[in-house]
Formats: C-alpha cells, structure tokens, sequence
C-alpha cells in the first residue's frame, strides 16, 4: 500500500488541475540514479496491462507490476524550504538512498 501525506495529495490535485481533466497520476521505480532506482512521477491517459489502480486522498494512482514490487509501504511527502518545494519519499524497503532522497537501494536488486 502506498500512503500520501495530505501536502503531497494537495500538490499532486494542484498539479493534475493544470493538466487534461481526467489525466491518471503514475507512480514507477526506474533504474538508474546514484543508488540504482529512482522515483519517476508523471501523467498518464492509459492504464496499461498489469497497472494497479489506487485511490488515494481523491488522487488515482496507477503503478506497474514491476514498481509496485518495490513500492509496498511508501510514504510520499511534500515540503517546501529555501531551496523550493519537492516530493519526500519514505521507502521502508530502501536500504540505502542518495542525498537527494529520489533514488535508492533495495535488498531486491
């Protein structure tokens, strides 16, 4: 299960309103970053073969077969500092993450 704190779900409507009015939010782990896996958020009009389907806080999001896999028990966050405002994820399956915080290191790979 994928969890939303109510900023990220208020950022993510904010963001989805200035797209079309019925665009999907997806949520994928792609390879790649400076530990191996890195979050990739975008909008997608499909739903694809093997997509699981959430309904989070009025947010729909849609994760491939393969993410969800390392995605169980995610936390996603949003904050803003000094150095603007940015998506925060909790992955209790990460073992190592980068500074950043978008990529990871799991036990999986």
């Amino acid at each position: 299960m994928i969890h939303l704190s109510q900023a990220a779900a208020s950022e993510i409507g904010r963001i989805k309103s200035k797209q079309q009015p019925n665009i999907l939010f997806r949520l994928a782990v792609k390879p790649g970053g400076c530990s191996g896996l890195f979050y990739d958020m975008s909008f997608d009009e499909t739903i694809k073969v093997g997509d699981q389907v959430f309904n989070l806080d009025e947010i729909q999001i849609v994760i491939d077969a393969t993410s969800l896999n390392y995605l169980n028990g995610l936390r996603v966050d949003y904050s803003e500092d000094l150095m603007g405002g940015g998506f925060r994820f909790h992955n209790p399956q990460a073992i190592a993450t980068c500074g950043c915080g978008n990529s990871f290191l799991t036990s999986n790979q």
